[in-house]
């Protein structure tokens, strides 16, 4: 399992942007895909995730502005960002399992960096 995580950047508050994060090293499928942030000074939180059957759970925090979505052939994970606030800012990382929480195998993709100017 290789997660390679892509999108992040510099916006202006109010903004967006997509964040994307594919498996390149394997063709069976995960149970579900997510994504989390690590802030300075705060703990991780996990922001959304998926499940290969389409369900979805969000953070408090970013509900009605952020959308998580997924290829499940393609093992891909997408997270669109939208009314970014500076309070968004940190680094986003992509998760991926399989089996019941991540029993058979819980990976990682190296954290992709979003910066939310005021």
């Amino acid at each position: 399992v290789q997660l390679q995580a892509s999108g992040g950047g510099l916006v202006q508050a109010g903004g967006s942007l997509t964040l994307s994060c594919a498996d390149s090293g394997s063709i069976r499928r995960f149970d579900d895909m997510g994504w989390y942030r690590l802030a300075p000074g705060k703990p991780r939180e996990l922001v959304a995730r998926i499940t290969s059957r389409g369900s979805t759970n969000y953070a408090d925090s970013v509900k009605g502005r952020f959308t998580i979505s997924s290829h499940n052939t393609r093992n891909t994970v997408y997270l669109q960002m939208n009314s970014l606030k500076p309070e968004d800012t940190a680094a986003y990382y992509c998760n991926a399992r399989r089996g019941v929480a991540g029993t058979r195998g819980d990976y990682w993709g190296q954290g992709t960096q979003v910066t939310v100017s005021s």
